[in-house]
């Protein structure tokens, strides 16, 4: 497998746009690649600083040597990293942004799923409304904390789910014909393929110093998130 877009790399790190369903490390298993595999490849010594869902596309970074990850580490775990991402959410927001402060902990019984409790550790997700298109909206969203599945949890909490999350949502895959009253199938088709069938969560980019420099790194969205927003508005001004 080939390895995905490098967005920036210097001696100490590197950064990279990680497509959706791609592990970003290996997993128990070690069944499926994934991104950390790719790059000890090419780089061998490659450490991890931190990790996105396997549904979650866009910026990922990994350290070179030993001194980076324990420096680029103690940035994630002392929250002196701004960390963007976007998302598809369902519906109409309330409010044009606000604050989800909700803590967040490992389900009791269901493996690999989260909730919100009482007794979990403390999790904040800033959201903005960037776009509403009346059935859904277009968030730019930053995460205070990094707890596992946070920024999904905490859509699901304020009453709302991320496209095709079918985790915390309902559908895994989202189709035009939703989206189009009028919508016919080409004759050239049997069955109408989706316009969409990841999780509509992207890492778009990262705000952090790493000896002595301001580093601001950015993921562009990939092509099926961009031609759904563009589906998106051209039927909102129908």
């Amino acid at each position: 497998m080939k390895l995905p877009e490098v967005i920036f790399e210097n001696d100490f790190f590197i950064a990279v746009n990680k497509p959706s369903g791609l592990l970003s490390i290996p997993d128990r298993q070690g069944k499926e690649i994934s991104i950390k595999d790719l790059l000890q490849q090419q780089y061998h010594n490659i450490y991890t600083v931190h990790r996105l869902d396997k549904d979650t596309s866009g910026i990922i970074i990994f350290a070179k040597d030993e001194a980076t990850h324990k420096q680029l580490s103690q940035l994630f775990e002392a929250r002196e990293t701004e960390k963007y991402y976007f998302a598809l959410v369902h519906g109409s927001m309330e409010n044009s942004d606000g604050s989800i402060d909700a803590p967040i902990m490992e389900h009791p019984i269901h493996k690999g799923k989260m909730i919100v409790s009482k007794k979990g550790k403390p999790s904040v997700t800033h959201y903005e409304v960037l776009e509403d298109f009346h059935l859904f909206s277009w968030l730019k969203l930053r995460m205070y904390t990094g707890r596992t599945h946070q920024i999904r949890i905490h859509i699901q909490h304020i009453g709302h789910s991320i496209v095709c999350d079918e985790l915390y949502g309902h559908e895994t895959s989202l189709f035009l014909s939703s989206l189009k009253h009028n919508y016919k199938l080409s004759k050239k088709e049997e069955a109408e393929k989706p316009i969409l069938s990841r999780l509509a969560l992207h890492a778009h980019s990262l705000k952090f110093s790493s000896n002595g420099k301001e580093y601001y790194l950015k993921a562009d969205l990939p092509k099926d998130l961009n031609a759904l927003l563009q589906q998106l508005r051209k039927l909102k001004k129908q």
